[in-house]
């Protein structure tokens, strides 16, 4: 355990991408939890929260648990990581999600649109954290203990700051194309080939996925744009 916390490569730079991409991607998870709440009445909505939420975090550190189990599987890795690449691309390029969330007018029913909803939008979280621990169940709790918490009561701050400051949603697309690089150099599959022939690879495929996912994701931004316009002036 001294020893990994002693390596900045090993511990704490997997840390913060860990931190960095739950705060990144939780941040429709939180839209979702308070669209689901609002119609309770004001004293149901923070047990809704509450409790919709404390489920919802015992059920990602299971499917994560069950992710960065997966991933020592050969190709598996490489999978994730172009699932990974995609997502970055989709933070960048996508529209509002969590508009059609129905609200509740029970508890019960809030505490299962909330899972059922968190279920569904949590698989890029769970990749991309189970790709960030690197295999390590340590990193892996300490990180979701950390950046769980913050996003679920901080939820609103960090929502406003990613309005009032695009480039966070820019940064994390980045962070995440560059954790599907380094998935895909540590495949058990390509890794060998990697290290023998090509070991520059580990360094400069994390950095080019970064630079492309922000490069795609702006691009495919410009052509909807373009598409919309012209619809919107016949109307």
């Amino acid at each position: 355990m001294m020893e990994l916390l002693s390596s900045p490569q090993m511990f704490w730079i997997p840390l913060l991408q860990i931190i960095g991409v739950n705060i990144v991607l939780s941040g429709d998870n939180a839209v979702v939890i308070a669209l689901a709440a609002r119609a309770l009445p004001p004293a149901q909505q923070k047990k809704a929260i509450i409790w919709g939420s404390g489920a919802a975090i015992i059920m990602r550190i299971v499917l994560t648990l069950t992710a960065v189990a997966l991933l020592s599987m050969p190709y598996l890795k490489l999978v994730g990581s172009v699932l990974l690449f995609w997502i970055g691309i989709q933070l960048i390029n996508s529209d509002d999600e969590g508009e059609n969330i129905e609200s509740s007018s029970n508890l019960a029913a809030a505490i299962k649109t909330i899972l059922i909803a968190d279920l569904v939008m949590s698989l890029d979280n769970v990749i991309a954290v189970a790709a960030a621990a690197k295999g390590s169940f340590v990193l892996l709790i300490i990180g979701l203990a950390i950046s769980i918490p913050l996003v679920i009561f901080g939820a609103t701050m960090l929502l406003r700051l990613m309005e009032r400051f695009p480039i966070i949603i820019t940064i994390g697309a980045a962070l995440l194309g560059y954790v599907s690089g380094e998935m895909a150099v540590t495949d058990p599959a390509a890794q060998p080939w990697i290290d023998a022939h090509f070991a520059a690879l580990h360094h400069a495929l994390p950095i080019s996925l970064a630079v492309l996912v922000v490069i795609t994701g702006k691009l495919l931004n410009k052509r909807k744009e373009a598409a919309v316009t012209p619809s919107e002036e016949k109307c």
